[in-house]
């Protein structure tokens, strides 16, 4: 596997293998997991080439503290992806990505911005966009691996990859959430859980799966905002210090209270934090 750290080299590389061949791209922070390897397994079958990049995006983050425990495994790292056949890592420093004068770009991403994981991480998405789009510009690959744990983060992707103008067209691949046997979603924050904490994680996937089964067996329509409070109650009651949201959203990805004939939810999604540490998980109506 080849690792590179500047911009130039990575290029440059790039350049020299066939022009012709399809490069597919894992952007990832790191703390690699099951989860991030699904997504690198799934390009290198699809693709001649495969690129994972691992850089801790500091202007994503709006808690400083969360920012300075995000975990840092890169050689622990490097030795999963050369274990499964990776060909090339991109782990840039903060100022190779944004160097002394780099302007930082804002995104017309309406509504999906400001809810839910929105709401709770202002500015998050501009952050999330800014560097994927820099990567993007110095990668240029023809597929985007993406896992499907962060749904609203895929969203804004989605839609900042229609805003901009990129020079070859790029296809996005969302690919399942990856979870532990006991429906935990895998995820880098995990490595800051104890076994206690693992354990009544898992919770989160419990109550989607409830919820999810209510919706489904109703014959007519269901109030969501009632749902979502006796959803949020169990979830506090097993143990998590705190619930930001269990909402639902339609195929827009527009949060909705009631569901009808014409407006059914198509996704539920959770914010939760335990032992001082905040998952995410969604579930698909």
């Amino acid at each position: 596997m080849k690792i590179f750290a500047q911009i130039d080299q990575l290029k440059a590389f790039l350049k020299e293998e066939n022009q012709t061949k399809l490069i597919g791209f894992v952007p990832t922070m790191g703390a690699l997991h099951e989860g991030h390897l699904k997504l690198v397994e799934k390009s290198i079958q699809e693709n001649d080439l495969t690129v994972c990049s691992i850089f801790v995006n500091k202007i994503q983050f709006n808690n400083e503290e969360d920012f300075a425990k995000y975990p840092n495994t890169l050689e622990e790292d490097i030795q999963l992806l050369e274990s499964i056949g990776c060909n090339c890592l991109f782990a840039p420093d903060h100022s190779t990505i944004y160097p002394e004068g780099y302007r930082l770009k804002e995104y017309s991403l309406g509504d999906i911005e400001y809810v839910l994981e929105g709401s709770y991480r202002p500015g998050h998405f501009q952050g999330v966009c800014n560097v994927v789009n820099r990567l993007l510009g110095i990668i240029q690959p023809d597929r985007l691996y993406l896992g499907l744990k962060d749904f609203q983060q895929c969203k804004v992707i989605e839609k900042m990859t229609q805003l901009v103008c990129l020079e070859r067209k790029l296809e996005l691949k969302f690919c399942e959430t990856i979870r532990n046997n006991d429906g935990l979603a895998l995820s880098s924050r995990n490595k800051r859980l104890s076994v206690e904490g693992i354990n009544k994680a898992t919770i989160l996937i419990k109550i989607l799966n409830q919820a999810r089964e209510k919706i489904l067996a109703a014959k007519e329509s269901i109030d969501l905002t009632l749902l979502g409070q006796e959803s949020i109650k169990k979830i506090l009651n097993s143990g998590f210090d705190s619930v930001d949201y269990f909402a639902f959203v339609n195929e827009h990805f527009e949060v909705i209270d009631l569901t009808s004939n014409k407006n059914k939810p198509s996704t539920i999604l959770t914010a939760g934090t335990i032992e001082g540490v905040r998952l995410i998980d969604n579930i698909k109506i």
